[in-house]
């Protein structure tokens, strides 16, 4: 029986994209074919004008529960590493446009080291998160160990990542992992509402602040500060600064164009 199509594309307005992974007879697992997908369409959707946020999702039962055992329990390093499947997710990260990690069930693994390439992660209450690498003789490595130690400390992560046991969305929301928690089965929904309310401000704007605070964190603060100096002053080349300020000073609503 020929598996269904892995990575659904869906719209619910001309500005949102929702990227869905579709292997729900292995709980979503990051298949090669899954991340090539993902790839492309975030560089396909990233440089279309008329997008303004993306969203990627699973099911209600697995955000993605993992990488693709199958693909290399017999694999040797080489072929490890000319797989170098982590470009794939450097794509992710890349992307200029604001990206939403909607997750509800598993996301173990790949699949949290997919969440956490995004901007944003909405869990549902009953989702599932961890680094279980370990407990099959390897380690995260798209990731997880960094972005995770980033995000939670040093010693928290390490406690994580060698047990690989699972935490739920409140803890994770306690330890700054995911942004905020949704009813069970509504995070998508949330995401989408979420991602509208991104979607009608200034584009220029909120590429920048995904721009900046990146390479902030990882910068001194006097470099950062630098960063964001400069950002600040480029908003006063564009439409939409102007559209802003003189809509505030009229009393109405703006509407913003990418200019």
């Amino acid at each position: 029986m020929a598996e269904p199509e892995s990575l659904l594309v869906e719209r619910p307005s001309e500005d949102i994209v929702v990227l869905r992974i579709n292997r729900p007879q292995v709980r979503n697992a990051l298949n090669l074919q899954v991340r090539v997908g993902l790839a492309d369409a975030v560089t396909r959707y990233g440089a279309d004008s008329a997008v303004r946020c993306i969203i990627v999702t699973g099911s209600d039962l697995a955000f993605a529960a993992g990488a693709d055992i199958g693909e290399m329990a017999e694999a040797d390093p080489v072929e490890v590493m000319s797989r170098n499947v982590q470009r794939y997710w450097r794509v992710i990260t890349d992307c200029p446009k604001p990206l939403i990690a909607a997750v509800e069930g598993f996301a173990l693994g790949g699949g949290l080291e997919l969440a956490l390439c995004a901007d944003i992660i909405i869990a549902g209450e009953g989702a599932k998160l961890g680094l279980p690498e370990v407990k099959v003789g390897i380690l995260p490595g798209g990731g997880g160990t960094q972005r995770l130690a980033r995000l939670v400390g040093r010693h928290r992560a390490m406690l994580l990542i060698m047990t690989g046991r699972m935490f739920g969305a409140a803890e994770a929301l306690s330890m700054g992992v995911v942004s905020e928690i949704a009813p069970t089965g509504q995070a998508l929904t949330r995401a989408i509402e979420v991602a509208r309310e991104i979607a009608a401000m200034p584009p220029i704007s909120i590429m920048q602040i995904k721009e900046i605070v990146n390479a902030g964190v990882n910068a001194s603060l006097e470099t950062a500060l630098m960063l964001e100096r400069k950002a600040f002053q480029l908003q006063f080349a564009t439409r939409d600064q102007k559209e802003g300020m003189r809509a505030f000073m009229e009393k109405r609503k703006p509407k913003f164009e990418g200019q």
